[in-house]
């Protein structure tokens, strides 16, 4: 795991009171990396499932929904089938994208707000943006954050939370917390799609009345095109896009772009919602058209952005991904809960890289974690020996470049869920409890739930995913003794790698051999 320098955080610092400058013989044409991912994204949700090369990769059958700008980009990207989304919740998957660790060092075990000063971005961890500032890199970032704590810091309005909402959940990050980002045109999280706002690097506050995700397209074109002298052109660049929809809500035009409706408004609702494990008679099987809706909205915005890069000759040199954080349940699993969940739907997420004439198309089941994606980022921009020492996540990047690459493929991914703690006399939260751990192989998903007064087991979960992909059937743990020992040891064995709360207190230690 950690395979990089001790002194490098050392380094670190040196180049930040530097102002995140490199000498320029050290910046030898690195290349650009684009990371979007939308909110609330399920990878089942994207048409090229469906598609000849792509159907036979899976056991599930694609969501019937229009993304022909990521089938075409499918086609020219190495294309994950089991990456997930350890901790499937918006702020706790953010903390592991930018700093590599599990929600138990990122400093975010729970979703972002006021009444949460236990779950915040670590002011002093060393960020992938940090990283790429500091090889010489322009950093920007634009749309949806969520992973700041909440603070009365509003610019135009001193000692005032940005929104009147108790507890506020959108935030304001200033400068000094922004871990390298040059250029800022973001929010903490707003769920007016159609009425977004942002903040940009001065803190001047904008409200465009635009969709968002097409505002923000907008944006990362015009910082391309380097209008208004926003960028260096001289420096590769590193660029986050956080796009909210498809995230909630979903239930009407004011989420989406009614030409994108238009394409599902008129189907049965059964049509829609294929998946066996799906009930069309929830009151909630109405938004799947405005979801599907806005994962089309998404796919125009990302294909905007694509356009600009090979319009402009960027594309060659530029690393582009396309992730999401979690995914969304949509009527599955008889749940109203959309993620936070070891659910297929909620856990497993896109994650699509193209690096023109660098890595060969292909699919791939590498079962790629939340915490690998910073360092795998880096990786492939050739950064690996400036992976933080402190980082829990692996680089892979060996393996997109070379599916035969010497790199131990991991068995499979934590499950992680926390709820709020004990709450102090003002009721704020002051721990967290960590309700439920699992594990996800290549066959299996195991899920342990305990109490929070003696920590004792009280539900779990465990599907057959290769006999059972829709995990219909949740299956008896003694009736499936040695499948659950072994994904018991192998769950212990990360849980005690990266000394999480389970480990430490020796929960279920009668199961889990730590």
């Amino acid at each position: 795991m950690k395979t990089q320098l001790n002194i490098l955080l050392g380094g670190l610092g040196l180049f930040a009171l530097q102002g995140c400058k490199v000498p320029q013989a050290e910046q030898a044409v690195r290349p650009n990396v684009i990371y979007v991912f939308p909110d609330q994204y399920r990878n089942q949700a994207m048409e090229f499932w469906g598609q000849e090369g792509f159907r036979e990769k899976v056991n599930f059958r694609n969501d019937p929904v229009h993304t022909p700008r990521l089938n075409d980009f499918a086609r020219e990207s190495v294309v994950l089938t089991s990456a997930m989304s350890n901790c499937p919740l918006s702020s706790p998957h953010r903390g592991s994208l930018l700093t590599g660790m599990y929600p138990n060092k990122s400093g975010i075990p729970l979703n972002c707000n006021a009444s949460r000063p236990i779950s915040s971005l670590r002011e002093d961890a060393v960020c992938v943006s940090d990283v790429f500032c500091n090889a010489g890199y322009d950093c920007a970032y634009f749309g949806k954050l969520h992973a700041d704590f909440p603070t009365p810091n509003d610019p135009e309005h001193p000692g005032q939370y940005v929104e009147e909402r108790v507890p506020a959940w959108d935030a304001y990050t200033p400068k000094e917390r922004r871990h390298g980002f040059n250029y800022w045109y973001s929010y903490g999280t707003f769920d007016e799609h159609k009425n977004p706002h942002y903040w940009d690097t001065e803190g001047r506050r904008h409200d465009p009345h635009e969709w968002s995700p097409l505002h923000e397209s907008g944006k990362v074109v015009s910082y391309l095109k380097n209008e208004g002298n926003v960028r260096d052109p001289k420096k590769p660049f590193f660029i986050m896009v956080g796009m909210n929809p498809p995230h909630s809500p979903y239930r009407s035009l004011n989420d989406c772009m009614e030409e994108d409706f238009n394409l599902y408004k008129d189907q049965p609702l059964d049509s829609l919602l294929v998946r066996p494990n799906a009930d069309s008679k929830m009151p909630k099987a109405e938004s799947v058209r405005y979801y599907f809706a806005s994962v089309t909205g998404v796919d125009r915005a990302f294909g905007q952005i694509l356009d600009a890069l090979k319009e402009l000759g960027l594309d060659k040199n530029t690393i582009v991904v396309f992730a999401s954080d979690h995914g969304e349940t949509m009527c599955s699993q008889h749940t109203e809960d959309p993620k936070n969940s070891p659910y297929s739907e909620s856990m497993n997420v896109p994650f699509l890289v193209r690096f023109p004439d660098k890595i060969t198309p292909r699919v791939d089941d590498l079962m790629l974690s939340s915490p690998d994606i910073m360092p795998t980022l880096l990786g492939l921009a050739g950064l690996a020996d400036s992976i933080p020492a402190e980082v829990q996540g692996r680089n892979y990047a060996p393996l997109f470049f070379d599916e035969k690459a010497d790199i131990v493929r991991p068995t499979g991914a934590l499950y992680i869920q926390n709820l709020d703690g004990e709450k102090d006399a003002e009721g704020m939260v002051c721990s967290y409890f960590p309700s439920s751990r699992g594990f996800k192989s290549a066959r299996y998903t195991l899920a342990l739930y305990i109490d929070r007064e003696n920590h004792k087991l009280v539900k779990s979960l465990l599907f057959d995913d290769e006999k059972d992909p829709y995990q219909m059937t949740n299956l008896a743990l003694e009736e499936n003794q040695e499948v659950v020992k072994d994904l018991c040891a192998e769950m212990g064995r990360v849980l005690k790698e990266i000394d999480d709360p389970w480990y430490k207190d020796g929960i279920l230690k009668d199961m889990i051999p730590y």
